[in-house]
């Protein structure tokens, strides 16, 4: 049986690990985030189902006595989703075969952070990507992804929840090969994009001119990438020293014409 750690935060990531638990794998250390940015941890452990000895917690799975139990657990991966933390050279070691991350992107593109309102905003492509992580920031090899289009009615945060959708699809289709102990890896290829967790907050990228000329195609680019689930990631003009933030919605009319 293939053996594992599953480092997971977020909704997907419970998704993931219940997968894995029904697929008669689950795993034999669970990390999870610190409380103080925990998402889901309290279904992450219920799921997993392991004591308090094998959950690490935060940045645990870095220290000593936390790195103990990850190499004691004779692991053949590691695999991460949406799990907020760098993993350093030691971690990226302990499993036989690799540790894996599953990225809501099309890589090589939008590595990091806040991948649907980049490829909005950069007219990128977008997608969900399974890869074998490595001392870069989302540079390893991949080992399988797929595109998901984009619609006119997309915001950043519609984008976002149909990346979910396909990011587990994606996993799905790509366990029998990972089950393997030898799935495929294939190197990126091109410079793609990378963006900080910071970079999206730039007033140079929120600010609005009101007198600018822009095309509407512009700005409505720049309004749907910066709709997210954030007000505070939010596009914004200031009258009178006062700051207003916009977010939109887009429906498709379908009445027809006439």
């Amino acid at each position: 049986m293939t053996r594992i750690a599953f480092a997971g935060d977020r909704e997907i990531s419970t998704r993931v690990l219940q997968y894995l638990v029904d697929a008669g794998c689950g795993p034999e250390v669970l990390m999870i985030s610190a409380p103080s940015r925990a998402s889901h941890a309290d279904e992450l452990r219920t799921i997993s189902g392991l004591a308090s000895e094998s959950v690490l917690i935060g940045k645990e799975f870095q220290e000593g006595p936390g790195l103990a139990v990850l190499e004691q657990a004779d692991l053949d991966y590691v695999i991460g989703v949406h799990f907020p933390y760098i993993v350093p050279s030691e971690v990226l070691a302990v499993p036989r075969v690799g540790v894996l991350n599953l990225h809501p992107g099309y890589l090589p593109y939008n590595r990091g952070w806040h991948t649907p309102s980049w490829a909005l905003l950069d007219g990128t492509p977008i997608g969900a990507t399974l890869h074998f992580m490595d001392d870069g920031l989302d540079t390893g090899d991949v080992i399988a992804q797929e595109e998901l289009t984009v619609k006119a009615e997309d915001t950043a945060d519609t984008l976002y929840q149909r990346l979910l959708g396909l990011e587990f699809e994606l996993f799905e289709k790509a366990w029998p090969l990972i089950d393997t102990l030898s799935p495929p890896r294939m190197v990126q290829e091109g410079a793609g994009s990378s963006h900080k967790r910071s970079d999206l907050l730039s007033e140079s990228v929120q600010r609005l001119d009101l007198d600018s000329e822009r095309p509407v195609r512009d700005v409505l680019r720049q309004l749907r990438a910066l709709t997210t689930n954030r007000p505070e990631e939010a596009a914004f003009f200031e009258v009178d020293g006062v700051r207003y933030r916009i977010q939109v919605s887009i429906t498709p009319d379908t009445r027809g014409e006439g």
